[in-house]
């Protein structure tokens, strides 16, 4: 590892990948990065820090580079830098890798405690808000969190002087051809943290059990000190704490959590809320996002900060900071026909139902309208019949065609059509728009006012209409 001065990103672009290489230019390592021309959310994020892509593969990026790191798309191990790094010697870490050995600190000659987030819904946003409220206590963490930028870090990666690893924990495949190990195996924190556990990635996982197996063998890579931070009303995650041997702490509503959340309360984009610690009163919390969702994830990263030995009072002033991050519940800005337009990446049935209720429940007076983008065929098919009903708390609904993943092939058996048409049984108002193109065309054709709430939403690139919606008018 003391030999390693300069590292090479495959892929850089990505929301796991950008956050290393800032890692690694702010440990002062020398980094350089490839990816397509593509816009990305984390481009900003990647100027900021003084990284220029490259742009294209090719083995005449690795001269006088030391390590690889590379991401599961764009081929994977089958990427042309990649094929080569390994003809000449080159060490290569896919992301997974990567996030697992920046935790444990041997690149930069310190050990660190690792403390991990994962679920299959609110881990970046957790993430986000642990690394926080870390932040604002003055531990100054290192952070990897799987998105563009978050405003109350500054970024969305930070190499930090402090003892702490703050990590989002993927439970995807470390390579999608090669190696089919869950990328969160990889790691071996101090704290973990579990926000729920549902069927998601079902061309990794077959079943809801298959994906619950692979959490508790991650929970069984806490060391005997090691502390499962837990949503307890989580069916899943309630089955798994059964077999599970070691110290959990469980959230929750339900009274037979440790910590029980009560008095939720809104006003504008703040949230208040009452927390105990086993019937022992903690006081009232104020976030400054809106739903239900949020004060789970907000518990989770107290709870974390508690057993970091951070005081109530300063968890109260430290949470309060977070105002979200790119992509979660994000004001976009205001259409020119008076609408005001929101992106969020939401693509579960779970966390389209959830997110579009806290819209309905911030803007109650207000016409939502939907714009979603469906990611991959795989988790539409599987999900199908959830999709459907996922969709009740808008009052219009756009779909736009599957945006598929690099790692998948196309199935002519599942469309977005074919959801339109089912859904159109239940609502009055559903449209199939294919093309982003279309989708701008029609919402500029509608002229939404003032009284209207516009939200692209996906994993995909939907996002990317929203300079075209600000911008434009007909």
């Amino acid at each position: 590892m003391k030999k390693i001065r300069s590292i090479h990103f495959v892929g850089i672009k990505g929301v796991g990948m950008t956050p290393l290489a800032i890692i690694a230019k702010e440990a002062r390592f020398i980094v350089s990065g490839c990816d397509i021309a593509d816009e990305f959310i984390t481009d900003e994020s990647l100027k900021k820090a003084g990284i220029m892509p490259l742009i294209g593969f090719s083995k005449h990026h690795l001269e006088d580079i030391d390590m690889v790191i590379t991401t599961g798309a764009h081929g994977g191990f089958d990427n042309p830098e990649v094929i080569h790094a390994k003809q000449i010697k080159i060490p290569v870490w896919t992301q997974g890798e990567a996030v697992a050995e920046f935790m444990k600190g041997d690149l930069f000659n310190r050990k660190q405690i690792g403390i991990s987030v994962t679920g299959s819904h609110g881990k970046t946003t957790t993430t986000a808000m642990i690394a926080t409220v870390l932040k604002e206590a003055g531990k100054d963490p290192s952070y990897v969190v799987g998105t563009g930028f978050v405003p109350s870090l500054g970024s969305c990666g930070h190499y930090g002087e402090g003892k702490y690893f703050v990590a989002e924990a993927d439970e995807y495949a470390n390579e999608p051809t090669y190696d089919k190990t869950s990328k969160f195996l990889l790691q071996h924190p101090e704290i973990l943290i579990f926000t729920n556990i549902e069927h998601d990635h079902p061309d990794l996982y077959p079943t809801v059990d298959d994906v619950r197996e692979s959490f508790l063998e991650f929970a069984n890579n806490l060391s005997n000190s090691g502390m499962l931070i837990a949503y307890g009303a989580d069916i899943q995650t309630e089955k798994l704490l059964k077999r599970y041997t070691g110290k959990v702490i469980t959230f929750g509503f339900t009274k037979n959590c440790d910590f029980v959340i009560s008095r939720i309360s809104g006003s504008g984009e703040q949230t208040f809320f009452w927390l105990s610690r086993q019937g022992s009163l903690l006081g009232e919390f104020c976030l400054s996002i809106p739903g239900d969702h949020n004060v789970l994830n907000a518990t989770a990263a107290i709870i974390a900060g508690l057993e970091c030995g951070i005081a109530i009072d300063v968890l109260k002033q430290a949470i309060k900071k977070f105002v979200g991050s790119k992509r979660r519940f994000e004001y976009v800005g205001t259409l020119p026909s008076g609408a005001v337009l929101y992106d969020d990446y939401a693509h579960h049935p779970t966390e389209i139902k959830k997110t579009l209720a806290a819209f309905k429940k911030r803007f109650p007076k207000s016409k939502l309208v939907c714009i979603f983008q469906p990611h991959t065929y795989s988790r539409t098919k599987s999900l199908f019949e959830d999709f459907i009903s996922s969709f009740q708390s808008a009052d219009t609904i756009i779909i736009s065609n599957i945006y598929s993943s690099l790692r998948e092939k196309a199935d002519l058996t599942i469309s977005s059509k074919l959801l339109v048409d089912r859904i159109k049984l239940f609502h009055k108002d559903v449209w199939f728009l294919p093309e982003l193109v279309d989708v701008i065309k029609y919402v500029q054709g509608q002229q939404y006012g003032k009284d209207t709430v516009v939200v692209t939403m996906g994993a995909g690139d939907i996002y990317k209409i929203a300079s075209s919606l600000l911008a434009s008018s007909v």
